[in-house]
């Protein structure tokens, strides 16, 4: 009897003991769930300037009945700069002015009888443009299109037995159109390929003489590769949930 009146007693004091224990202990610490992280959409909208290298190829069909030693391919490398404008909220428009360099590549034309004794020469040395474009983005990558007024560098001459002539008509200033595509790295920074087609007209002769020989169509093909920095002051613009 004395055993189980000790052995009640003692379960009454541990019943007692335990909620005390569990009062002196901490309370389990509230961990906040990490803030989600919205992945950031590319912004093109802002000024670039950059550079690019390529080659030219000259698409003119030559005089009929002359024989021509046109050098088709040009190596090239110049500066472009623009502003683009992201809007709907894929779609990219912008403008842009491009200049290129081209190498020598010193076409000459020998005419047979009944020109006999004329030469003409032309050179290419450079190649500008001022278009608009426009393209659609998906993430860092943009596909468009551009076309507007286009430049020539072009010197031409015609030549009798050796001595320069008058009697060349013909134009420097004409037209382009191509697309590529440009893909951002970095919010500052984008590389691009293109594709551009660039014609300036015909050149013909007022002589008499050649007038026979018809005229040559005066137009360049061109594919650049390119690298541009982009002073997007506003950076990325992040997605709202």
């Amino acid at each position: 009897m004395k055993n189980f009146l000790l052995g009640t007693v003692a379960l009454v004091a541990l019943g007692a003991t335990v909620p005390a224990l569990a009062a002196d202990l901490a309370a389990r610490p509230y961990t906040k769930a990490p803030a989600y992280v919205a992945a950031p959409i590319y912004n093109w909208t802002g000024f670039y300037i950059g550079g690019h290298i390529g080659g030219a190829f000259s698409g003119n069909n030559g005089f009929s009945g002359v024989a021509s030693n046109n050098n088709d391919g040009q190596f090239l490398g110049g500066v472009q700069g623009g502003y683009d404008y992201q809007f709907a909220p894929n779609w990219v428009f912008g403008v842009e002015a491009n200049y290129s360099w081209t190498g020598n590549n010193n076409n000459t034309v020998v005419f047979p009888a009944p020109g006999a004794g004329y030469t003409f020469g032309s050179n290419v040395k450079g190649l500008g443009s001022v278009t608009g474009r426009v393209g659609y983005t998906w993430g860092p990558a943009l596909l468009y299109v551009k076309g507007g007024y286009a430049y020539a560098d072009l010197n031409r001459n015609l030549a009798f037995n050796g001595v320069n002539v008058a009697g060349i008509n013909g134009n420097k200033d004409g037209y382009t159109v191509g697309g590529g595509l440009e893909y951002l790295f970095t919010q500052n920074w984008s590389g691009k390929v293109e594709y551009q087609y660039y014609d300036f007209g015909k050149t013909s002769f007022a002589i008499p003489a050649l007038a026979g020989f018809g005229s040559t169509r005066n137009d360049e093909h061109t594919v650049k590769a390119g690298l541009n920095y982009r002073f997007n002051w506003g950076g990325p613009v992040v997605a709202k949930y």
